[in-house]
């Protein structure tokens, strides 16, 4: 799809209702940032619009960091969040990508989806309650983004399947936040996002 095009549909799906865009980096034949190309047009463009962009890097954020870091530079304005933890496994390989992410905090417009806990155990098995994921992940990534930064998700429909469910992680991650003061735990929860994304409508 040429930039134009891209762009384009954007626009239609805003008009739709739509309020954010999220990038599955597999499904571009060439790279997001690429000058010219559609996703450079689509991710600028949401900057415009106040959009945020979604980022699922399913094989790992080295695949993508230079990518990423291309995106930023070209469109500092643009909201850019990375999905459940960035995909940084707790394993050797998974702390060498968390250090990465960790980098970067220093991006103020980069946000973290604290999201599918059970996808990122990798090789420890670490299970409900995920003691690992919290201490090896969500406490790092609380000190070095805050919580006006990460964004609380559960992966539904898919964390219907784990020990807990929906109604375990949330009171689990909760939890983790409890040490925080009632306007980041607000934040954490659901403020940010609706920040971003807008209010959330009631049925």
């Amino acid at each position: 799809m040429s930039p134009d095009d891209a762009v384009a549909r954007l626009e239609e799906l805003l008009l739709l209702g739509f309020v954010g865009v999220r990038f599955n980096p597999y499904l571009f034949d060439r790279p997001m940032s690429e000058r010219n190309g559609g996703g450079l047009a689509v991710y600028r463009t949401c900057g415009k619009l106040n959009l945020p962009v979604g980022i699922m890097c399913f094989k790992g954020l080295d695949k993508h960091y230079a990518d990423i870091l291309r995106l930023i530079a070209a469109s500092p304005e643009t909201t850019l969040i990375l999905d459940h933890f960035a995909f940084t496994n707790l394993s050797d390989i998974g702390d060498e990508l968390f250090n990465l992410l960790l980098t970067l905090a220093e991006y103020p417009q980069v946000h973290v989806k604290i999201s599918a806990s059970f996808r990122i155990t990798g090789s420890t098995g670490d299970p409900f309650p995920y003691k690992l994921v919290k201490s090896q992940r969500f406490d790092p990534l609380l000190q070095k983004f805050g919580a006006h930064r990460l964004l609380f998700g559960t992966d539904f429909p898919f964390v219907m399947e784990q020990e807990g469910g929906y109604g375990g992680i949330t009171k689990l991650v909760e939890g983790w936040a409890s040490v925080l003061g009632v306007e980041e735990r607000r934040a954490l929860m659901g403020g940010t996002a609706e920040r971003l994304f807008g209010k959330w409508g009631r049925t």
